[in-house]
């Protein structure tokens, strides 16, 4: 990417940030980002996405939605979660509304 965008550097420096998540809330706020984070990104531009999902995500395999979501009719690209907070520990906050924007108060 450096080459092409002739820079140099790091290039995931300001775009990565590591942290361990190890509560079932912060779990479920993970993946509401991850999965509409594009609405995030849309509101901040000033449009409206209605039931837009993030296509760089997994949310059309996601099965944790609040209510109906476009779902994908291939084979899911993902792994089944291996760890109790992504199984089961997530939901006890409720699934994820896919109408929802990351961020914002409710």
């Amino acid at each position: 990417m450096n080459r092409v965008f002739r820079r140099r550097g790091r290039v995931t420096a300001d775009r990565y940030h590591h942290r361990v998540l190890r509560t079932p809330r912060e779990v479920r706020n993970a993946l509401g980002y991850v999965l509409l984070n594009v609405r995030k990104h849309a509101i901040g531009a000033g449009r409206v996405l209605r039931d837009a999902l993030d296509p760089a995500s997994s949310a059309r395999w996601f099965a944790g939605w609040a209510r109906a979501a476009p779902q994908a009719p291939d084979v899911p690209a993902v792994a089944k979660p291996r760890s109790w907070l992504l199984r089961v520990g997530w939901w006890r906050h409720g699934r994820i509304d896919p109408r929802g924007v990351p961020g914002a108060r409710a």
